[in-house]
């Protein structure tokens, strides 16, 4: 079975700062991995995928993620962070 752990529960980034949050994943074969974000009362929404390829994924609203096989994560990343960043993010394999 595949599994993702978000090793921060909650991450507190101030305005103008750099975002991160960490994914790392447990699948040492064929890997698809996701990032929804799901803003306040609204229903989930994909933010980027990475399936094969390019291990850089540009998603949308400026976030990107990069898949790092040898370190088996997929960590997502923005900057600079909005206040209308302030939202839920999921990590899927």
């Amino acid at each position: 079975a595949q599994s993702v752990t978000q090793p921060d529960a909650q991450v507190l980034v101030s305005e103008g700062a750099h975002l991160e949050l960490k994914c790392n994943y447990s699948s040492s074969g064929t890997t698809y991995v996701f990032w929804y974000v799901q803003y306040p009362n609204q229903g989930l929404q994909l933010l980027l995928k990475y399936i094969s390829g390019d291990t850089l994924v540009k998603g949308i609203n400026g976030f990107e993620a990069e898949f790092k096989k040898s370190e088996t994560s997929f960590h997502l990343r923005k900057s600079p962070a909005l206040g209308s960043d302030a939202a839920k993010y999921f990590c899927a394999e």
